[in-house]
């Protein structure tokens, strides 16, 4: 006990590389990850023992495990995702399973997008942050290149313009999700409201870190006192857009996210894919990053088709491509073509869906409290929802959403900040 305040007292101190402060807020070393666990000590000792595990012990052996997992950093140890891991490993196997004979393919192909739904609406009903989907993105991104520049290219039937091409999607992609991941545009507390403020020398693990931008975490707590007519006219509406957890006032259109435990000016909905929110500073990068991606993937699919497939066309060569699985070459890149256009098909979902939102101003957070509210027009099965409320028309529309301004980010962004 002695040990861990005195580590607690000297945390101002600069951290080294391999230094962290831990989730209890005392000063700890990566050489010192197998140190002081009394969690896994005391679950391991009731299981060798034969007495039954305390409803919380599981949690808290992996809540330790996930703190000590990190990587040397200049500015202190950096925690270390797990779930970054499995995409990594589970993807390429499952293709090459794939590869083996159309009805793994068939099976695996159908398997894997049912796993990963599940996975989401598991991770979303907790309202937990993961990597794991902003890994699978990413790698799968890569992974579909790796493989195009490997066994594709190599066959001949690829020249070196469309190969430029395809890796200048590929960058365009990448570059336009790190200007995404940004930031969604936060709601800052205004400095004349302001009462105080409490500094804590660790973020809680549901804040975004991109709120915080390396700064250390601040409460504020916000003066609620106002004097005269204005106050008084100001109060409904100032109860009704007050944030109890962020303690602002948020401004029209702005909500809050549960997963990242900020206030999003102009929320339109969290992504998972992007492992961030999409609001009013990277709403249009967003769409330019699915615009990208779906060009560059498209077209890749298509050169793959024609070197796999050259006597099928191309529409057809994706349902009908005879003696594909007599080369395993052919046979893996025949069944990346069918996993990225499974991938292409779920984002082409969410472009129109977000161009729809877009022409009828309006956010899918909108959408859904207009629905839940029975406020809304649904038209075409539900694909537009159209709340009336701010739409000024098509153009008037999306003239402001081309033009509206973003908030004030922060200007030294880090490389690490894309996870």
């Amino acid at each position: 006990m002695k040990k861990r305040s005195r580590r607690t007292l000297d945390q101002d101190d600069p951290l080294c590389c391999c230094e962290y402060i831990d989730r209890h807020g005392g000063r700890s070393h990566m050489a010192a990850c197998c140190c002081d666990c009394e969690d896994l000590d005391d679950a391991c000792d009731r299981w060798m023992k034969k007495k039954p595990q305390s409803p919380d012990s599981l949690s808290r052996v992996i809540a330790t495990i996930s703190d000590r997992l990190r990587v040397p950093w200049i500015s202190g140890a950096r925690q270390f995702d797990i779930s970054v891991i499995p995409p990594l490993i589970l993807l390429p196997v499952f293709l090459h399973i794939a590869a083996l004979h159309y009805l793994l393919g068939i099976l695996v192909l159908t398997a894997v997008p049912i796993m990963v739904l599940w996975y989401y609406y598991f991770t979303h009903r907790k309202k937990g942050r993961t990597l794991f989907f902003l890994s699978l993105a990413l790698f799968s991104l890569f992974y579909m290149f790796y493989l195009f520049i490997t066994e594709v290219a190599p066959r001949g039937d690829v020249n070196h313009l469309q190969l430029a091409a395809v890796t200048a999607g590929v960058a365009l992609t990448v570059i336009s999700l790190i200007i995404t991941k940004r930031g969604p545009g936060y709601v800052r507390p205004c400095p004349a409201d302001t009462h105080s403020t409490v500094t804590y020398h660790k973020p809680p693990p549901e804040v975004d870190a991109a709120y915080l931008n390396g700064a250390q975490h601040q409460v504020v707590i916000a003066n609620h006192e106002q004097t005269g007519e204005s106050g008084t006219a100001q109060q409904g509406v100032q109860r009704r857009n007050w944030c109890a957890v962020c303690k602002v006032v948020r401004p029209p259109r702005a909500g809050h996210c549960r997963i990242c435990g900020v206030c999003i000016l102009r929320l339109d909905h969290h992504c998972v894919w992007i492992n961030s929110c999409v609001g009013q500073a990277n709403h249009r990068s967003f769409l330019l990053t699915l615009v990208f991606f779906l060009l560059t993937s498209l077209y890749g699919i298509s050169l793959v088709l024609r070197s796999v497939c050259p006597d099928q066309n191309v529409m057809t060569a994706l349902f009908y491509c005879p003696d594909v699985y007599n080369q395993f070459s052919s046979a893996l890149c025949f069944t990346c073509a069918w996993y990225s256009s499974i991938v292409t098909g779920g984002l082409l979902h969410l472009l129109l869906l977000q161009l729809i939102n877009v022409s009828f101003n309006v956010t899918e957070r909108e959408a859904r409290l207009a629905l839940r509210e029975k406020t809304a027009r649904s038209l075409l099965w539900g694909l537009i929802i159209d709340t009336g409320v701010y739409s000024q028309g098509f153009r008037s529309n999306w003239i402001e959403f081309m033009t509206m301004s973003k908030a004030s980010e922060p200007s030294n962004q880090k490389l690490s900040d894309l996870v």
